[in-house]
């Protein structure tokens, strides 16, 4: 294989003397899209041309981190937070009412503001039609303090009915959900998120019927679920993440025959029950790097038993022990369909025994991409009949693989080494080089290692009758 490195010629475009006033409305009003509003507003001080374009932006983005971030003062007038809620009311009150793609809130909030926060959000959905409905009541550790944490907002679900809420996320509050939540029919929403929400088992069954059309849904640091059941028609996408407390969860049981995507990320239910996972094609796995979590690890790759049709696959490498413990996978077992693995892992003996044991799953890998792994304890030790032993990959068809956080070490070069020797289809390496100095990090451009493709040789051919 030869080496090139991946950088386009780029030519600096010509100086000019225009001003960024200069530039079409339509623009500037995409530009300002990505602007929290505060700034958006600034930009008004500009130019006579600009003291109108914030009230047409199509997305409102209220960010208390725009605001002093000081603890809030005893003294009215230099309470950040109620600067911050003043804004946001004389902001609402100014801009016309025209459809918004979002509204963004991310909020200190106290119980003196409920009401404020209810009319902020009534507006959004009512006057502003948004289609996005992003709200965080946790915003940054900094911020908080004893009493803002003990103070929670209860967002009203009924606010959504008959809204045109496509995308909800919310984060750090309680959700007030109606008596028959089933019959809220909130056709339109499709994605939900939600963070630092505690919902019983019932409520999240409750929810997700109210939902008819949601696709997308996922859970972060939420609690007061025992056994989980996620059962949807239409669910199509599912994420579950930082779920820590095993002793009071006992199940998750899902059952979704049109999910294509999930994800389990430092997940501790102590039982995992896949139904129905014929459409599912891709496949995240992320449990913290210690022993004592292995068990919530094996269990959840066990899962993929159940789902024959996986095609892209994201997990770390615990593979050599899992093939050596007592319950791994049949003989039989095989991911005859991923063609794509994302495989968190280092270069040491161990890691290529674990490495080799997946892609022998793996007939049909074509892209393999490889990041670092966060170690926090060192490896078992070797089992006896692994010990100086060559390791060999079966890649039959695995075409390109990628070195994420390519750090120049000796193990790396040698596992480029044997690549290089052991992948008959292999058609490129890319090397994504990387540098910790001190405390900075420098990614550089990537190298790609090609195979240099073999010379014709000139053959005569000779025929006899």
């Amino acid at each position: 294989m030869e080496a090139t490195t991946s950088n386009e010629t780029v030519q600096a475009p010509c100086a000019t003397n225009r001003a960024l006033t200069d530039l079409p409305e339509e623009i500037l009003i995409h530009i300002l899209s990505f602007l929290p509003t505060l700034y958006a507003v600034q930009t008004s001080l500009l130019a006579r041309q600009c003291r109108s374009l914030w009230s047409r932006v199509p997305a409102l983005d209220f960010s208390y981190d725009t605001f002093p971030s000081a603890e809030p003062d005893p003294t009215p007038d230099t309470d950040p937070t109620r600067l911050f809620a003043d804004f946001v009311d004389r902001a609402l009150v100014l801009r016309p009412n025209s459809p918004i793609r979002s509204f963004r809130l991310s909020f200190l909030y106290y119980h003196r503001y409920r009401s404020r926060v209810d009319s902020w959000l009534r507006c959004s959905v009512a006057r502003f039609q948004a289609r996005e409905l992003h709200l965080d009541l946790y915003v940054e550790k900094k911020y908080q303090n004893e009493v803002s944490l003990d103070q929670m907002y209860d967002f009203p679900v009924s606010l959504l009915k008959n809204s045109r809420v496509e995308v909800l996320r919310l984060t750090r509050c309680d959700l007030w959900l109606p008596a028959d939540m089933s019959a809220m029919n909130l056709f339109s929403l499709r994605t939900v998120f939600l963070e630092r929400i505690d919902m019983t088992d019932q409520m999240v069954m409750d929810f997700i019927s109210g939902c008819p059309n949601l696709e997308d849904l996922e859970f972060h640091n939420s609690g007061g679920m025992e056994n989980l059941k996620i059962r949807s028609e239409k669910l199509k996408r599912l994420a579950l993440g930082y779920f820590y407390d095993c002793d009071s969860r006992n199940t998750v049981e899902i059952d979704c025959p049109n999910l294509w995507f999930l994800k389990f990320d430092c997940c501790s239910f102590t039982q995992f029950w896949l139904k129905n996972a014929s459409s599912l094609v891709e496949f995240h796995i992320a449990i913290v790097h210690v022993e004592q979590y292995y068990y919530l690890w094996s269990k959840v790759v066990k899962l993929l038993e159940q789902a024959p049709h996986v095609k892209h696959l994201n997990v770390q490498n615990w593979w050599l022990k899992f093939v050596t413990s007592d319950n791994p996978f049949p003989k039989s077992f095989k991911l005859q369909n991923v063609r794509l693995l994302e495989l968190r892992t280092w270069y040491t003996q161990y890691d290529l025994v674990g490495m080799a044991a997946l892609l022998e799953l793996c007939p049909n890998l074509e892209t393999m991409i490889l990041d670092h792994l966060h170690k926090i304890e060192e490896d078992e030790s070797l089992p006896d009949e692994f010990l100086n032993k060559p390791v060999k990959f079966n890649i039959p068809s695995l075409k390109h693989v990628k070195l994420l956080t390519f750090t120049g070490t000796e193990d790396e070069h040698n596992f480029v080494t044997m690549l290089k020797k052991q992948g008959a289809a292999l058609q490129k390496i890319t090397l994504f080089p990387f540098k910790i100095d001190g405390n900075s990090c420098h990614q550089y451009p990537p190298v790609v290692l090609r195979r240099k493709p073999r010379e014709c040789e000139a053959t005569g051919s000779s025929s006899s009758s």
